[in-house]
Order: C-alpha cells, then structure tokens, then sequence
C-alpha cells in the first residue's frame, strides 16, 4: 500500500461497493482493517464481508475528502453514514460578468458565467475565506443588484474596511477589478500574495494604533495558515472527462483512468497488459480504441498529458462511430493538468504494487527456494519451511514462535506458539531444546495439525544449531534439512560445516530466509508481551481487595492488557461482571498508588 492520501474502496464477493473511505495515509488507515485490535461491531461486521479492495491515490487529503464524497453519493454504501439530504460542499462564487463583481458562499453550481472555486471542505470554514477576501481585496460580500447611475449610502462593511463601497461610487472599477483577478489567484492556490497584505496591513494598524483592527489581521492570518487552499480547484459543474495516464516498465504496462462528471471527481479505475506498447502515443491511442469500443461510458473531454498524434483521427472516429463531438485534450496547465498528475501517479504506484508484484512473486517464492536448495546444498526442495525464535526478558515469561511457509509464502494458519516450561531463568539453548523436542514429538506422534516440514530454520548462530542438532539426533532425524541464520552479519550456519554460508544481500533466496526469520521474530514478540502485559495486569490487581481470579478474567477479556485497564474511567470499568462502584475506585487507587494513572 502506498503511505500518500487518497480513498479506499471495500468490495463484498459479488464486486458490490460495501463501503468508501478516505486516508490521510492509505497504508496506515487501511492495515488497521485487517489487524487484531479492537474494534466496533459495525466495523468487525464490514470487515467479515470484505473480499476485495482498491484505492485511488489522490494530491492531498481535501482532495480525498472531496472523492470520498462523490464516491458515498453515488454508490450509497451499506457501511457508510448515507445523509438523506443531498448538500454539496460550499463553493465561493464571483460574479466576474458584473462590473463590479462580488463574491458570496453557494451551494449551487450554475452555468450563468460566473467562476466557483471550491469546494471548501476539510476544516476549512468558508466563511473565514470570505472574511480574508474582504479584508485583504475589499471586495463587496453582497449579491445585491444596485443603480450604477445613483449612488447609495455606504454600509457598515466599508466602515470596517471590509469594502470598497462601489456602491457609494467609491471604488475605482479598474482597481476593483485587479483585487477580484488576485483573489480568484489565492482562491486557486497562491497564498503568497495574501499573507504579505495581512502583514503589512497588520503592521500599519499597529502603528497608528488602531489595536483591535490589527488584531482582526493576526486572526485572518491564523487562519490562512489553517485553511490550506494548495488543492486541485474544482471543475466547471458541466464538464464530463475521462483523464488517461499510461506507464509501463519496459515488459508491462498500465493505464489509470479517472472520470470527472459534471465537475466532480467520481472515481477511477486501473487497467493492466502483458505486454508493453512502443510508446505512450501508441499505448493510449490503442488503449481509447479498444475500451470505448466495449461501450464504455463516452465522455465529452479526454484529458492526457503527452499530444497524442492521432488526437484530430480520434475525434473524428468517436464523431462517425458513435455520433458523439469528443475532445481529446493535451493538458499543460491548470487543473487538468493537476488531474492528468494524479492519475500518472496512480498509474505508476499500480504498476509499481500490483503488476510488479505479480511478475516478481515467483522470483521472490518459488524460483528463491529453488536458488536457496542450490545455494545450500539443501536435500530437497524447501515447499515446507518452518522458522524459531525464542523471546523473553531475564526469563521471565518465555515463549517461542513457529512460523511456516508454503512455497516461499507465509501461511499464517500453521503458526504455532508455544510456552517454555521445563526449567527456570534465561536460556535460549535450553528454550529452542525443549520447543523442537515437543514439534518432533507431535510430528512423529502422526498429529494431523502438523504437516512435516522439508526445512527447520533457527534464528541464531551456531550454537543455536549445534543445541537444535542434539534433539535431531536424539529422535534420529535424518530427512529434514536444518539451518540457522545469524542476524549480525545475515550468515547462514549449515550441520557439519564449520564456516558458514555468505549469500549475497541482493540475492531473494536471502530475503526470502530474512522475511520468514523477521516474521517468527515478530510472532514471538507479540505473544510475549501479550503474556508479560497479562502477568503486569494480573500482579497489579492481586493488590486490590476484593478482586480475585474470577474478576481479573473478566477485567483481562474486557480490557486486553495494562494500558487498557489505565485508560479505563471508573464507568468503563463497571461494565466489567462482578464490578461495582467500591471495587472501581479502589482498582482506579491502586492504579494511581503505582504511578500509572
């Protein structure tokens, strides 16, 4: 997954939209699904029908707000808040035809020649746009229509120099409309400009010392350093586009198509090929042919970021095949350029985590275990790989962890854990001993829950293999290969062989031995401290009176762990079975007598 903003879409198994959500950091938002942690029961029930996702990348997190939006519209999710009224976000709009234009909020998108910018959203309070606009541009916030031919008595907003008054005829139409054309400029992005007049204007009202105007000009730059306009400027409500992005590495290729209707982004897909075009002229033109010819939806603009050679034969197919006026746009500059950006960048991260994926998975499983037999003189080839590490602290709460492989590829639902329980203190010689006797035992003991494995890697050094062989030798194991792998300097320890193996770092045999020995590190990891949490937890409530065996299960089932106990209020805590007013407080007591709450 990607770590940029976007939106992320859950399919069910018939491909039905289930749920759309956006991400400042699509990897850290969407890993959460799928990860042991509490969660609500709404979400554990999506999660349960989840079978297929995807996500669009977009320029910023508005921007992703903004998609996820028209998204939930007009797929109306099962999992998602569906609101029955059927507002936008607001836009401001100026009225540029007007002689002495203005600029007010709107919900509506009109074709009546005015400009909207928009739409605000993100913690982006409109109001405080217009508020700045006024201050810095002095232009009028009223819609009203007036007489250019009598002037009127000037409002309050002139006298708070929040307006020219052209109105009053005290504006100069030629200035007016220079500060519309610079406020249409920030309202596209450049802030620039703004921040300098705010400053300056701040400046001068201190001097003459008029306090509270200078104040109003501090918070009108407090909030443009909170409103954060760099985003893609909203479409004309009447464009329909589909913007194209081509990408290959050479062998394969990708096209990421967006579509904009009406003004709004609606989504996106990515299409993948076997076999790469000779250009990206070549590649598009190929590519428009081919998917509108499957009756796929005709849009009025086709926006992409190269000058396709047959632009003008393009149009004029769509024109004599579908009776249907396409433009075939080049986008240099504005926001269609920005869009063409974003879908190249979509384009280019499927490729890169899909299609690469795809093509490489078999050098990274199968073709490294075949390099990985050969590299290490290995029996037979390693299908079945199995992995241990032992963690503990002074040795306390020993554990150990065996993690499996299948063909070069994790399989999570062989994972084994197991407690060290023969002996007393920190051994990990004695702890790896005991674990392989009991996996040894199970496995000659025909247990169908444990397939027998072609290859046992040891997370350690020599001496961790040498006290490993010692238990193959004791149950006469001779047709399982075995080999350690010492973290320092990722060597690689073979029986009977005193040096060991140097595989080169670049080589996927090695990252395939790395992969399944980070991956037991980690399983071994989270089961101890999952005990050690559970013993801390435990020792802290055997102070309290009154809470014995039966109610620390309890409070453990609810609360997981320590910290989940620390975080609890006295109300929390009385959901608990058996948990009452006294027994909160005095849990709540001892927790602060330990300096943990």
């Amino acid at each position: 997954m990607p770590t940029d903003p976007g939106v992320y879409v859950m399919l069910n198994k018939d491909k039905q939209i289930i749920y759309v959500g956006k991400a400042k950091n699509l990897k850290n938002r969407v890993r959460q699904y799928f990860f042991n942690s509490v969660k609500t029961e709404k979400v554990m029930a999506m999660v349960k029908n989840i079978a297929d996702f995807y996500y669009i990348i977009t320029p910023s997190e508005i921007d992703a707000l903004s998609l996820e939006n028209n998204l939930i519209k007009k797929h109306k999710p099962r999992y998602n808040i569906l609101l029955k009224d059927d507002k936008t976000y607001p836009y401001l709009k100026v009225n540029v035809k007007e002689k002495f234009p203005s600029i007010t909020v709107t919900r509506k998108i009109k074709k009546d020649g005015a400009k909207y910018c928009g739409p605000f959203m993100g913690g982006v309070n409109v109001s405080s746009v217009l508020e700045i606009l006024n201050m810095v541009y002095l232009i009028r916030p009223c819609d009203k229509k007036f007489d250019y031919k009598k002037p009127v008595k000037p409002c309050l907003n002139y006298h708070l120099k929040k307006c020219l008054a052209p109105c009053a005829f005290l504006a100069d139409e030629n200035t007016y409309r220079e500060n519309v054309n610079e406020a249409i400029d920030f309202l596209s992005g450049d802030t620039s400009k703004v921040e300098k007049i705010l400053k300056e204007k701040m400046t001068i009202s201190a001097e003459n010392e008029e306090f509270e105007l200078a104040l109003r000009y501090k918070q009108g730059l407090e909030s443009l350093e909170k409103i954060g306009l760099k985003r893609l400027t909203a479409l004309n409500k009447f464009i329909n586009a589909d913007i194209l992005a081509y990408t290959t590495n050479g062998l394969y290729s990708t096209v990421n198509i967006l579509f904009v209707r009406n003004g709004r982004m609606m989504g996106g897909k990515n299409f993948s090929f076997e076999n790469a075009f000779l250009s990206s002229d070549d590649a598009l033109r190929e590519f428009i042919m081919r998917y509108y010819k499957d009756g796929a939806e005709i849009p009025d603009e086709i926006i992409v970021g190269i000058e396709l050679t047959d632009s003008k034969l393009l149009e004029e197919y769509f024109k004599n095949s579908f009776n249907k006026q396409v433009a075939i746009i080049c986008a240099k500059t504005g926001v269609r350029k920005q869009l063409t950006e974003m879908a190249e960048a979509n384009a280019e991260e499927h490729l890169n985590t899909n299609v690469n994926r795809i093509v490489h998975k078999e050098d990274m499983t199968i073709k490294a275990c075949e390099v990985l037999k050969e590299k290490l003189s290995l029996s037979k080839f390693p299908h079945r790989m199995e992995c241990f590490d032992i963690s503990n602290i002074s040795g306390v709460d020993k554990v150990a962890s065996m993690v499996v492989f299948i063909d070069g590829v994790k399989e999570g639902t062989e994972y084994r854990r197991f407690k060290i329980k023969t002996f007393e203190g920190a051994d990990d010689f004695k702890s790896l001993q005991e674990v392989l006797d009991r996996r040894i035992e199970r496995l000659n003991s025909g247990d169908s829950h444990f397939s027998k494995p072609d290859l046992i890697i040891i997370d350690g050094g020599k001496g961790q293999l040498s006290s490993v062989k010692e238990i193959f030798d004791k149950h006469k194991i001779t047709d399982i290969d075995l080999i350690s792998l010492a973290e320092k300097n990722e060597e690689v320890y073979l029986v009977g062989k005193q040096e060991p193996v140097v595989l080169d770092k670049h080589e996927y045999c090695l990252k395939l031995l790395q992969r399944i020995r980070d991956e037991a590190h980690r399983f071994a990891i989270t089961y101890f401290r999952s005990l050690h949490d559970k013993r801390n937890l435990s020792s802290v409530l055997d102070r309290v009176k009154g809470i014995g065996k039966a109610k620390q299960k309890a409070l453990i089932e609810k609360f997981k762990d320590l910290g989940g106990i620390i975080s609890a209020n006295k109300e929390e805590l009385k959901e608990v079975d058996g948990i009452g007013d006294i027994q909160a407080e005095l849990i709540i007591e001892q927790l602060k007598k330990e300096g943990l709450k």
